[in-house]
C-alpha cells in the first residue's frame, strides 16, 4: 500500500505556502510520512489530469465528481482503477476496512 498526498490552496485557501512549506508543516505538525507532491488544483478548468481521472472514476455519493473539500480521498488499485473514494468526514476505520478487503 502506498500514500500519496497532493496539497490544494482551493480549499478556505488552506494550502497558501510552497511546496516546501506545506512538506515542512505536515511532517512537523501531523508526522505525515508518505509521499506529498507539488500543489495541485483538483476542481474547476485548472485541475490537473490525475484528478480528472479520478474524479471521472468515483463520485461523491450524491452524483456530483467535484471534490468537495480538502482530505478526499481515492483508493486506487494494482491494476490503477479506482475502487474507493472516501471524502474528508469518513471515519479511518471505515478507510482501514475497505483496504483489508481488498489486499
Amino acid at each position: 500500500m502506498t500514500v500519496l498526498g497532493f496539497p490544494c490552496n482551493q480549499f478556505g485557501a488552506q494550502e497558501p505556502g510552497t511546496d516546501a512549506e506545506i512538506l515542512e508543516f505536515a511532517t512537523a505538525n501531523h508526522d505525515a510520512n508518505f509521499q506529498i507532491f507539488s500543489k495541485v488544483e483538483v476542481n474547476g478548468d485548472g485541475a490537473c489530469d490525475l484528478y480528472k481521472h479520478l474524479k471521472s472514476r468515483q463520485a461523491r455519493p450524491d452524483g456530483q465528481t467535484d471534490i468537495a473539500w480538502n482530505f478526499t480521498k481515492f483508493l486506487v488499485n494494482g491494476d490503477g482503477e479506482v475502487v474507493a473514494r472516501f471524502e474528508p468526514g469518513t471515519a479511518p476505520d471505515e478507510i482501514a476496512q475497505a483496504l483489508k478487503e481488498r489486499l
